[in-house]
């Protein structure tokens, strides 16, 4: 599991669309599935609930969002702390 997956999953979830999400971090629609399934692939899981263009988080997936987006925060977190500390 690597954070870009997981930027890319939550950014899916967040927008409700794989299309969506794709435009959101201008990447391709194919590269945002492939990095959604193999997050499925390695976790074992759905996390997504897909249907008749609907797509809705499954239990798994609203799971991972919620660590995924705290993760993610305190990626970014760092990241500026480190930054910082770099001009300092």
């Amino acid at each position: 599991m690597e954070l870009e997956q997981l930027r890319i999953f939550a950014a899916v979830a967040r927008e409700g669309s794989f299309t969506r999400g794709a435009k959101k971090l201008y990447i391709s629609h194919s590269t945002t599935s492939r990095a959604v399934a193999a997050l499925e692939e390695e976790l074992g899981v759905t996390l997504f609930e897909r249907s008749n263009r609907i797509l809705g988080l499954s239990p798994a997936g609203e799971t991972l969002l919620a660590e995924a987006e705290a993760l993610l925060a305190r990626a970014e977190a760092i990241r500026a702390k480190v930054k910082g500390n770099a001009e300092a």
